[in-house]
């Protein structure tokens, strides 16, 4: 089983959602200085627990590994993941381990990132592209939902896998036979990494998360 969401929280009416927090959580808001970075951050959480009330996970209880990934402590079998870029905030569950990542689509991202830090054949592939700032962000997108999968998240060195894209998408050498996916959402890349593949994703409006 595995469930893709994003929901744009621009509109998203900050006095109901901070309601709706936990108490961790709202501590977590309250640190943010601008009203964008408090919407990301309510809505995020808001979006993951539309998705467990779903599957009627209720009352999780959110813990953190080593490198900061959260799980929920008292549903051993039910795992998430979150991300959140511009105005989107997306969220997967899984009853396996699972990485999402969004990230917009920057048309004047400096592409010597990629030939610092990514693996020397998807730089190649990038500028060898019709687009290479979109096919920087598909690459992008792809290493960070596996980076963030394994839960080392920037722990684990942009360079040290090689993500492959051609008719289906790759890890190199891989020995557990992980699926990803990856969706473009207006001006927004989406992937997710997991044991499972995903055709589908539900896009929620702000006020469906209150």
């Amino acid at each position: 089983m595995i469930k893709l969401a994003y929901c744009n929280v621009e509109d998203l009416d900050l006095s109901k959602a901070y309601d709706l927090l936990s108490k961790n959580r709202k501590e977590k808001v309250n640190r943010f200085r601008f009203l964008k970075d408090k919407k990301l951050s309510c809505g995020a959480y808001l979006l993951l627990k539309r998705l467990l009330n779903e599957e009627n996970i209720l009352n999780p209880i959110f813990k953190t590994e080593k490198f900061g990934k959260a799980y929920i402590s008292n549903y051993e079998n039910i795992h998430f993941n979150m991300s959140h870029s511009g105005k989107i905030v997306a969220c997967s569950i899984s009853d396996f381990k699972v990485g999402v990542d969004v990230e917009y689509n920057d048309p004047t991202i400096d592409l010597d990132i990629a030939k610092n830090y990514f693996y020397n054949s998807e730089y190649e592939s990038i500028m060898n592209s019709n687009n290479p700032s979109d096919e920087f962000f598909n690459y992008w997108v792809l290493k960070e939902s596996y980076m963030k999968y394994t839960g080392l998240g920037f722990n684990l060195e942009l360079d040290s896998f090689e993500i492959v894209i051609d008719d289906e998408i790759t890890l190199k050498n891989d020995k557990n036979n992980l699926k990803f996916n990856l969706f473009d959402i207006g001006d927004y890349k989406l992937a997710v990494c997991s044991k499972y593949g995903t055709e589908n994703y539900v896009q929620y409006h702000a006020d469906e998360l209150l």
